[in-house]
Order: C-alpha cells, then structure tokens, then sequence
C-alpha cells in the first residue's frame, strides 16, 4: 500500500516539474496532533514529529530521537530514516527542485530547512490529498468556558495584546495557532484528537476589535451566548477580501505557526512584522483559578492510575496484553463524572516496547505481559477543568540488580528536579542538567528533554516553557511542567518517572510543587543508592497521596497505598 501511493506521488513530479516533494507531519494549524495525518498516509510514521522527503529516486524520513526505534519499524522499509537534526546541514537535496504546500509551511522553516543547496516550488494543492483525501468529521460546535473556570475573562486577555500591539507599534496581530484562538476568547472544540481545540483563527486589533476566522457553522453556540458577535465572524475563504478592506499599516505574525500561505495574503496590503505570538507567553503563566483546577484534576487522576496499578499489579489472569492494560486504565478514568478523554494515546509498552519512547499497543500485534518484565505506562486525561500527563514504571516481581540500580538513578534526577532551588536554576536547560546528573555518572542518558510545558484544558505537551539540553526560557511563577527522566534499553527495557509540577511562589522561596498524585513504584528501588534527603522526600511524597487520594479508594487499595509510605 505504501509503496504504491509513493509511486503514484512520483508520477507527479513531472506535472509540476520538481525533483522531490516534502510531506511534514503537521496540519494546516500547525498542530502537534490532527486528524489529517499526510506524513502517516504516505510513510506508515505514526509519531508526533517528523517530516518526509520524497525525490525521485530515495526516500527520507526525518525524525528526532524520540521515535528512533518506532520510525524503524513503521517506515525503515520505504525510507532511509534521518535524525531530523541532521537536516540543517543537508546536502542530499542539493540542487533539487523541491516542492510543497504553503498551506504547511513557514517562510522560517522554508529558509531554515530547504533553501541552502536547493529550490523550493510552492503548489497550492496539496499532493498527499490527491492521493488519498482523509475523511473527518468537521461537524462539533465550538464551546465557551466562563470565568470560574478560566480565571479571566476574555476581554482581560484581549486588552493585554492591544497593549502589546500599542507597545510595538503595530495595529493588527494574527493569531494563526488554534491553541492561542482558545485561550484567547475562553473558548474549546473538538477538532484535534486528545486535545479540545478549535480550529479556528484569531485578528486582533490595537483598539481591541477582534475577527474570528472559523467555519460560521461551528460557532453557532458563540454567538447565541454572545461570546462571539455575527459581525466578528468571517468564513475562511473570505480572509483575502477581509485583508483588503483592513486599515492600517503593519500586522504582527507568528513566525512559528502562520503559513506561507496566510503571511503572502497579508502581504498584500501590510507590512509584517514578524514575531511570536504574545499568547504563548501569556498562557504559559497560569493563574490561582486554572492551578486550583488543575490541582482538582489530577487527585480525580492519580484516584484512577492507583488503583489500576493495584489491579495490575494483584490481578490473578495469567495473560493480560498491553491493551487490555490501557483499556482498563481508561475505565478506571470514565468513572469520574468529569473526564472527557485521553490527552493523548496511552504508551502502555512491556519488556523490549518500553524502549520505544512513544510506542503504541495495538490490539493486532500487542504483548502479553510478563510477570518477569516491567510495564512502562504513559498516559494523561482531559478533564472538563484541567489536563493530566503522568507516567509509571511498574515492576511485578523481584527484578534484576541492575534494572533496580537504572530506575533508582531515574528516581534520583527526578527528585533532584522536583526538590531544585528555582531561584538559583530558573533556566529549563540548567534543569535539565540535574535530571541526566546520575544517569551520566555512568555513562548512560535519554533522547528525549526532561520536561515540556502542559496547557489548561489544551494541549499537552505547551510552549515556550520546556526542561531541556537547549531550552533558555526561564521558569516563571505558575508555570506548568512535567518532570520525566527516563532511560531505555533498546530490545530491552524502558524506564519512566513523570509528574507535573507547577511553579509556586512562597515568600522569598520560588519552586516546583508536585499535581500528579500517584505512588511511585517501590519495588525498582535501590534504597542503597538513595540519600537520605531522597528516602524523606519520598516517604513525605507518599504521605501527601494518601492524604490526598485514600478517601476515594477502597480498603484493600487504601491498604495497599499505606503500606507504600
């Protein structure tokens, strides 16, 4: 099936007389996950981040070291698979026509990646749909939050970019990430899978005026409520007629989420400055409302993954697969009257699937679960007042000695982490630095950051704020971030520790404040190798989940949670 659709993408080429075509993984919003999947359609790539080169002769896939086991398996037969790092400095494209969709790219991205040893033509169809067009159902109506929930109303948010606007001496800022639209006007969707997006975009004016830009079909409930009036609506195929009729000077752009093809339309009329949205730093702060409701969130979280990990780990059936593990973990979470979904696809990967970073059980070809092997397990929800992301390692018999000695090594960067003085490391790359410290004592670390930034009721995985080798964004107050060093054996094993942290502010103290409220496995430990900081941090982490989450168990997992402290 793959290699037919490449070649009928090939047998295009000549119409548009280019030498290759690239395929990213992203949407027409730039969103991490869509239900349009065009890099899927063409490569069997199933992972969050990657993009695809497809020239006459080879085939690439560049991807980064998240997915370096799983890109192998899905997509190494069609595709020489290539660190997405690597295509900085590449040479393979050299002198070669290249084409894509401007509908999917930015200028940034276009001169970073592609415009060294080659040239770029832009199509305005998109060749992947030519081949196989994705059916979605377009049809959920985009839906308004109120103030208890979010904390400040939109009108607040609106003025805090006209200031910026006024600041910068502009008169227009696009909002062309869905994500930012949401935070923005307090409002949700159902566009993007695990996350409760609208896909829509966002005009904003100095003087306060806004133009939505969505399908006027999905905004019904807005204007009834009058959150939005019929006046501020504009379809999207009326955005050039829109442009035009604008007055004013300049228009500030997102240069990492609007499209060659938005950026040329504004262009018509505007000068562009381009700049990151002011959003993402805004919603990256979040205030008492969404960190109470967020902190309400995660106990209703951690009351479901306890007690799948007692299930799991006294269960008596002797063959219990990996998806029979996520589906029970998913029923343990639909009890709570205010879960939605997952807020992403459970990783659920036993023995040797635990090494890939982001594996994905699928009925068809999961495993078993062995008594003898550890269970890493990955998984978050969305609930109607916040978002969760939290992930186990969990042991069911006595394992190896050096199994025991890794996770222990994981515990102590993620301790390490948890308990840092963000007055003195308030940079994610300082962080991050902690995190690996006992891992690369022994020469051994992860391919992945130790921390991304997680949104109210949004996105899992947020911006700007991250705990990674290059990220220097400082740690502010009431950030949300997660907190997950890991190591993994390839063949072997995978180890995981995460929990979301927000940043607290206490006097003249500034530091992480542990959401996830879940116990961490025991049995891995080597108490040998922990201090005895580390030992009284654990036994106080411990102390706090049960005072937390034992009133909502029963006996025997209250029980079994006391006996862990």
């Amino acid at each position: 099936m793959i290699k037919k659709r490449i070649k009928n993408l090939k047998n295009t080429f000549k119409k548009f007389d280019i030498d290759g075509y690239v395929i990213p993984k992203n949407d027409e919003y730039f969103t991490e996950y869509s239900k349009i999947n065009r890099l899927k359609i063409i490569s069997n790539f199933s992972g969050s981040a990657g993009v695809a080169v497809i020239l006459k002769n080879k085939n690439y896939l560049f991807t980064d070291g998240r997915y370096t086991i799983q890109s192998q398996i899905e997509s190494g037969k069609n595709f020489k698979i290539i660190d997405y790092d690597k295509l900085l400095n590449c040479n393979l494209f050299k002198n070669k026509i290249l084409g894509i969709d401007p509908q999917l790219f930015t200028y940034e991205q276009v001169k970073k990646f592609f415009l060294k040893n080659n040239k770029v033509r832009f199509i305005n169809e998109n060749l992947i749909d030519g081949i196989k067009k994705q059916k979605i159902n377009d049809s959920d109506l985009f839906f308004s939050l109120n103030k208890s929930i979010t904390g400040e109303c939109s009108n607040s948010k609106i003025g805090k970019i006209s200031n910026y606007l006024k600041k910068n001496k502009a008169d227009f800022l696009f909002v062309s990430a869905p994500e930012n639209v949401a935070w923005i006007l307090n409002i949700r969707g159902a566009d993007v899978p695990n996350s409760p997006i609208p896909n829509s975009r966002l005009i904003i004016t100095k003087n306060k005026k806004i133009i939505l830009i969505g399908k006027i079909q999905k905004c019904k409930n807005l204007i009834k409520k009058n959150i939005i009036k019929f006046n501020e609506l504009i379809d999207p195929r009326k955005f050039k007629n829109t442009i035009l009729n604008l007055r004013g000077k300049n228009f500030i752009i997102d240069k990492k989420s609007c499209s060659i093809f938005y950026e040329d339309l504004i262009k018509l009329k505007f000068k562009i400055i381009k700049k990151e949205d002011p959003t993402y730093h805004l919603k990256s702060i979040k205030n008492q409302t969404e960190i109470n409701h967020m902190i309400k969130s995660h106990i209703s979280d951690g009351v479901a993954l306890t007690k799948f990990i007692y299930w799991i780990k006294n269960i008596n059936k002797k063959k219990i697969t990996e998806v029979h593990a996520q589906n029970k973990l998913e029923q343990f979470r639909k009890k709570n009257k205010n879960y939605l979904y997952p807020s992403f696809d459970t990783i659920a990967g036993t023995g040797k699937n635990g090494a890939i970073v982001h594996y994905r059980a699928k009925q068809e070809n999961c495993e078993v679960i062995k008594r003898n092997d550890i269970l890493l397990c990955d998984s978050g929800g969305q609930y109607k007042y916040g978002t969760t992301d939290v992930t186990r390692t969990i042991s069911f018999s006595n394992s190896n000695q050096n199994i025991k000695n890794i996770f222990t090594k994981v515990l102590k960067g993620h301790i390490s982490v948890a308990t840092i003085d963000l007055k003195e490391n308030n940079i994610g790359k300082k962080i991050d630095a902690k995190a690996r410290k006992f891992l690369n004592e022994s020469n051994l670390d992860y391919a992945h950051g130790t921390g991304h930034g997680v949104g109210f009721f949004l996105n899992v995985h947020e911006g700007p704020q991250s705990l990674s080798k290059i990220n220097r964004i400082k740690i502010k107050e009431g950030m949300i971030l997660s907190n997950e060093p890991g190591y993994y054996k390839k063949n072997k094993f995978g180890i995981r520790i995460e929990n979301l942290v927000y940043v607290k502010k206490n006097r003249n103290k500034i530091f992480f404040e542990n959401l996830t409220m879940a116990p961490i496995e025991k049995d891995l430990i080597n108490f040998k190798l922990l201090t005895s900081f580390e030992k009284k941090y654990l036994f106080k982490y411990h102390i706090d989940v049960y005072s937390k989450i034992s009133k909502y168990l029963n006996l025997k997992e209250k029980k079994w949670l006391a006996s862990l402290i």
